[in-house]
């Protein structure tokens, strides 16, 4: 009957991988990773298996963190997109649950199945796939929402893993099998039915991070949605006091003309113009965009900010609703970290461009002498905080929806986001390019 236990252990195998695939973000696409994934993990499932036919289970048992747990978390470490903490909670939460069901299956069967391992073959090739089910359910996407919004916490969750993971190997295998130590059997119970609670705490934890992750992102939704009802507030306002004064433009010059000064009207025209020009202030030519830079423009006058521009949009078809997420974000966190500086030291500017295939926005700011972001991380502070970070995930977000990637970093005392989106994303796609450069682009 040694093969119902030979074709559990290859199963348990088999579904320790599928789970922890469904939990975990890999940096490479899906059909490269599964090419990957099967390349190294089959001959090391094979390897493992064959160790199990010729030395025993007990043996196999002892050696299965070297054989087999070393080295898939090596690979998959290298396959992973996350590092560190995320990284091993999720490859030693797979590990872990997993190796639950593999000593409870085994328990059952020793002292119910009298040793026969059917109990252990019918346990194991029911639960995997209910797991896996269960995950897919409930956890998956809630899981990665939250792999995706929370930067920190996870050292601790992943310590509290792999600990338990090596608790129940040593326990379960040395110096003997447990079931070999009944008197250590209550012991071994106990951490059994421990950890199905912690686990339950860890969750419990991550679903509130989640919730108020959530949370944030509403609230982020409704200041940016402030914004833009304070920017069309703004521009009515201008518009409407622009007619006011219009009819006072149009008597004078119709006096001017009726008298026959027409070099006076002509000069009087000017001044009026510009006026107008100074009162709309055309940062580009989108008007969804431009309210942004209005909006924003007034509140770094407010603040005594020095700030320049250099944008080159003009009246082409964009997809504003998340180019103005992106600027509305950016800037806020702008303003943000200019609040904590000294008014002679706020400075921020705005750089649009096309450059090729893209769209390049580069956001600047002055920022704290502390501060310090390394490329590819993103600040995990709040608006009490370090004055960066609150919406740059949904700078992330916009970008990604435009075919495109963000980045940020801290260089000589500056903080600068920069984000990149691709021209194909746009409506009309790639077939825009040529108009859309222009003169400007470089």
């Amino acid at each position: 009957m040694t093969i119902l236990r030979d074709l559990s252990v290859l199963w348990s195998l088999f579904h320790i991988l599928i789970l922890f695939i469904l939990l975990y973000r890999s940096r490479y696409p899906r059909k490269k990773t599964y090419i990957l994934t099967v390349i190294f993990m089959t001959p090391l499932v094979a390897l493992n298996v064959a160790g199990l036919v010729l030395y025993g289970i007990e043996l196999i048992g002892k050696v299965f963190l070297l054989t087999c747990t070393l080295p898939s978390f090596v690979f998959f470490w290298f396959m992973s997109k996350d590092r560190k903490g995320k990284f091993l909670f999720t490859f030693c939460l797979a590990d872990t649950v997993s190796y639950w069901i593999i000593a409870a299956t085994g328990l059952v069967d020793f002292y119910f199945g009298g040793g026969k391992y059917i109990l252990m073959f019918i346990g194991r090739l029911v639960l995997f796939p209910l797991l896996e089910w269960a995950v897919i359910r409930f956890l998956r996407e809630p899981y990665r929402e939250l792999q995706e919004s929370a930067a920190r916490g996870w050292g601790l969750f992943a310590g509290m893993t792999a600990l338990y993971y090596l608790l129940l190997a040593i326990m379960q295998n040395y110096p003997v099998m447990i079931t070999k130590r009944p008197q250590e059997l209550l012991s071994f119970l106990f951490v059994m039915t421990l950890m199905p609670m912690t686990y339950a705490t860890i969750f419990t934890a991550m679903y509130r991070q989640l919730l108020f992750f959530r949370r944030q992102q509403a609230e982020r939704m409704l200041l940016e949605q402030k914004n833009a009802l304070e920017a069309r507030l703004e521009s009515q306002q201008r518009i409407q006091k622009m007619k006011h004064d219009m009819k006072g433009y149009t008597a004078t010059l119709s006096g001017l003309l009726a008298e026959g000064k027409t070099e006076d009207a002509r000069t009087y025209l000017k001044c009026v113009e510009d006026e107008t020009d100074a009162l709309l202030k055309p940062y580009c030519q989108n008007p969804y965009i431009n309210a942004v830079f209005v909006h924003y423009a007034g509140k770094f006058e407010e603040m005594g900010a020095v700030f320049r521009h250099d944008i080159w949009i003009g009246e082409e078809e964009l997809p504003y609703m998340d180019l103005c997420r992106i600027l509305s974000n950016g800037l806020e966190n702008a303003c943000d970290a200019l609040k904590e500086l000294e008014k002679e030291k706020r400075e921020a500017a705005v750089y649009m461009k096309y450059n090729k295939e893209y769209l390049l926005i580069r956001i600047k700011n002055t920022c704290r002498d502390d501060l310090h972001v390394e490329e590819g991380t993103l600040p995990t502070t709040d608006k009490k905080g370090g004055g960066h970070g609150y919406g740059l995930l949904t700078v992330k977000e916009a970008a990604e929806r435009l075919l495109g990637d963000m980045s940020c970093y801290t260089k000589d005392g500056m903080f600068i986001l920069d984000v990149m989106v691709a021209i194909a994303a746009f409506p009309g796609g790639q077939q825009q390019n040529k108009n859309l450069c222009g003169d400007p682009c470089s």
